[in-house]
């Protein structure tokens, strides 16, 4: 460029238009002058549930799968082959009044396996797929056994690699004719973690093994976990664990619920129970376990009991009395005296000294008018005797318990990456006079791939807004916790393992930073000139949904701005090209699409993916159920939440999400009555009608949200000053960081940065770190700093002072 050639006129008109292109300078300013809220301690915890096999297989190592037959009528994950001989194995039931009678090995463990010995036999187990044999590590194999009609021959024990050379063996022997327990000490010669269990044996007779049991001698503290899971929930310094669920503590059925006194004392009669999760659970991972855990963590224990209520039933007010003494009994557990009944129980099972319990959550996921009956009775009761305890109320069905008063309110959330970061300032203003909030569970479960790093920072902004409202943001936890990779149950899980491995999401990291940098009070900040996060056009199809409610659907136009018909199907028939998810009955008659399961998560799509602008017309009626009907658009991948639903929550509200953003007011769908539901989309804005009337609208704006999400903390320990900031945009923002007084720092610092290449980018079995915290120091001139953010991550920064 020639300069001498230019006007000053150009010149000046050259530079107003280059500035009008320079973003201004980003500039955070935390005033660490003026401290505020103290931070709830027990802020940032973690949820246990036994779910994707995360205790059995998992954090619990039992290495054989049904230990102790009582899984099915049938063997179950055993193999059994008679070598020579026609040796014959199968399920045995206690029946006293057979002849001989068949003892069982106790009264809650009545099946067994009996074995009709006619020469050689073989047993084999492969655990919960493959047996992780450490070289040099030893484990002990326990089983009980009975031997009659002249079976007398010892038993061979081996353990195999997956080639099936044998990498240890043991001997079981001197078997009488009644129920005994039997060990073998086995020192393994070569390690594998796809080994097997075989036990052997010759002879003529009857052989009765039950509780068949392989366990690592080394374990982590000695209190009987998986060392290398829970040193991995160690590493994330979890203030509070929150157990046993969690739709385990409901169940589909009462029968199916988890009762805390089956759960203790000898694993033996700890009948194995059917887990809502698709698996019987041996409960060899307890209530006295799971307070044991917490302490091993350091962290409160946070029991949620059964509330009378199961998935499908509610038990009888007059019939509650058990329920809530099965609550107070839980915390005589957990706290009380020796000289306590079930305090003397828990010093049986070596814990003489109490756990402390203060948390108990009434139910989970519990409402309505029978969880309201149901609240007080459990509260009346446990504060009259244990006044100390606070006490946790669901958020569930459109509202929560009032009388009396919950210490806390639980609220659940699960979406995806851009409606957590939408929502990191939803608790900005929240009553500050109501209950205090737990978020029991919450998770980007998806727009996220398995777990990917975008994923991560849309949680890390929602921490943020739940740091910066600690003062009635009490307690929140990630859910879930733990998946065997072999048996997925929910989508996205924190951390994946198989028999020996194990990885965290880059969830798990986010985490990690934000517990192992709580700090202890609050600190005012503000961000200038903070770039607007560019909201990208959305599109797709159309789809109908139901949520344990029958509805139909009829009339369904779908139209271009131009009135070009899109879509106009005559519903005919299910056409095999729709999308479906969950457990649904779809049909068609007369021109109507009827959705006749009582299930979650029912929802059918169709037509265009690359639909942009366009408007539903429709005519939808509910026919039966707790709620009301669905209505999707711009929808691409199934998991897509852009909806407008009548009758949500127990059809109690309408509810239109776009992307981000979400509106919701009070309504109800009534039963049979047919209504004319209108959807205009045009760019990011959409309006919902109902019967010709404008409801509900989210415009453009409403999705409008800054690159810069944070929070700001002292940490009166250490006297760190820490700043945690999330770049939720895609470009890195340069930024300049004043501390406002220079007298207080060492000028030294370090910060913590979680990013990759990619906001797509996972960790795996294979490549458990792609996506991990880097550590670099940061210098202060003054009280200043320059910081680059790159798009897409999370960085804590410690800023050190002087003592």
């Amino acid at each position: 460029m020639n300069w001498e050639k230019i006007s000053i006129a150009k010149l000046i008109l050259l530079l107003l238009i280059m500035g009008s292109t320079i973003q201004a300078q980003t500039k955070i300013t935390v005033d660490v002058t003026k401290p505020g809220h103290a931070i709830s301690p027990a802020l940032f915890g973690i949820f246990f549930e036994d779910i994707n096999l995360s205790a059995d297989g998992g954090l619990y190592p039992e290495m054989v799968q049904n230990r102790s037959f009582e899984d099915a009528d049938t063997l179950q994950n055993w193999k059994f082959s008679s070598i020579h001989g026609k040796s014959v194995a199968k399920i045995s039931n206690a029946e006293i009044y057979a002849k001989p009678p068949v003892s069982p090995l106790n009264p809650f463990n009545r099946k067994s396996l009996l074995i009709s010995a006619a020469g050689s036999f073989k047993l084999e187990n492969a655990g919960y797929w493959g047996m992780n044999m450490v070289q040099g590590e030893s484990y002990t194999l326990k089983l009980a056994a009975r031997a009659i009609e002249g079976f007398s021959s010892p038993l061979k024990v081996r353990i195999l690699d997956a080639k099936g050379k044998e990498i240890s063996s043991g001997e079981i022997k001197g078997i009488t004719d009644n129920w005994a327990y039997y060990t073998a000490n086995l020192k393994i010669s070569s390690g594998d973690p796809k080994a097997s269990l075989e036990i052997s044996g010759e002879g003529n007779g009857k052989l009765f093994l039950d509780m068949v049991s392989l366990l690592p001698d080394k374990t982590w503290k000695n209190h009987g976990l998986r060392t290398d899971l829970a040193e991995a929930l160690d590493a994330i310094h979890s203030k509070f664990l929150r157990f046993p669920g969690g739709c385990w503590v409901e169940g589909n059925e009462m029968k199916q619920m988890n009762h805390w006194k089956n759960t203790i004392g000898n694993i033996d009669t700890r009948s194995p129970l059917w887990n809502f999760w698709g698996y019987n659970a041996t409960n060899g991972l307890g209530f006295h376990e799971y307070l044991q855990l917490a302490e091993d963590l350091g962290a409160e224990p946070l029991y949620c009991i059964n509330v009378g209520m199961s998935h499908s039933e509610v038990i009888p007010l007059d019939q509650m009395g058990q329920w809530v003494q099965d609550a107070l009994d839980a915390i005589e557990y957990a706290n009380g005296p020796i000289t306590s009944v079930w305090g003397g129980i828990r010093a049986k099972n070596g814990h003489p000294e109490p756990f402390n319990l203060k948390y108990m959550e009434i139910g989970n996921e519990n409402g309505g008018t029978p969880y309201n009956e149901r609240w007080p009775l459990f509260v009346k009761a446990i504060l009259a005797k244990y006044p100390y305890m606070k006490l946790i109320a669901n958020e569930w069905a459109g509202g929560h318990p009032n009388e009396p008063k919950p210490d806390l309110i639980d609220e659940h959330y699960y979406n995806n990456p851009d409606w957590f970061i939408w929502n990191s300032n939803k608790y900005d203003g929240y009553n500050r006079n109501g209950s205090k909030i737990f978020i029991g569970e919450y998770a980007v479960t998806s727009g996220t791939g398995n777990g990917n790093l975008r994923g991560a920072i849309g949680e890390a902004a929602w921490m943020t807004g739940m740091e910066r409202n600690s003062d009635i943001v009490e307690m929140g936890a990630y859910a879930p916790l733990l998946c065997n990779t072999n048996h997925k149950a929910w989508p996205i899980n924190l951390i994946n393992f198989d028999s020996y491995r194990w990885f965290g999401l880059p969830s798990y990291y986010v985490q990690q930073m934000f517990s192992n940098n709580q700090g202890t009070n609050v600190l005012p900040f503000d961000v200038e000139n903070n770039p607007a996060i560019e909201t990208a056009q959305s599109m797709g199809g159309i789809g109908f949904g139901t949520w344990m409610t029958s509805a139909e659907f009829k009339d369904v136009v779908v139209t271009a701005p131009d009135g070009k018909i899109l879509f106009k199907p005559d519903f005919a028939k299910v056409d095999n090209n729709w999308r479906q998810t969950g457990k649904g009955q779809w049909s068609v008659k007369d021109g109507v699409l009827k959705q006749s399961a009582i299930e979650q998560g029912v929802s059918v799509f169709m037509g265009d993916s690359t639909w942009k602008d366009y408007t539903v017309n429709l005519k939808a009626r509910k026919i039966s159920g707790e709620n009301g009907f669905q209505i999707y658009f711009h929808n691409r991948k199934n998991d897509d939440h852009n909806r407008f639903e009548v009758g949500g929550w127990s059809n109690s509200v309408m509810h239109l999400e776009m992307g981000m953003a979400t509106a919701e007011m009070k309504a109800e769908a009534k039963t049979e009555q047919w209504y004319d539901v209108k959807i205009e989309i045009k760019g990011n804005d959409v309006r919902a009608y109902l019967d010709g009337k404008l409801v509900q609208e989210i415009s453009d704006k409403n999705l409008a949200v800054k690159s810069l999400i944070m929070s700001a903390v002292k940490d009166e320990k250490s006297g760190d000053v820490i700043v945690k900031v999330v770049n939720a945009s895609a470009k890195a923002i340069k930024t300049q960081i004043d501390l406002k007084d220079a007298k207080t720092f060492t000028g030294k610092g370090k910060a913590i940065v979680l990013t990759s290449a990619s906001p797509l980018d996972e960790n795996t079995l294979e490549n458990p770190k792609k996506v991990y915290p880097k550590t670099d120091d940061v210098k202060l001139t003054g009280a200043t700093c320059k910081r680059n953010f790159p798009g897409n991550s999370l960085t804590v920064i410690r800023f050190g002072t002087k003592k």
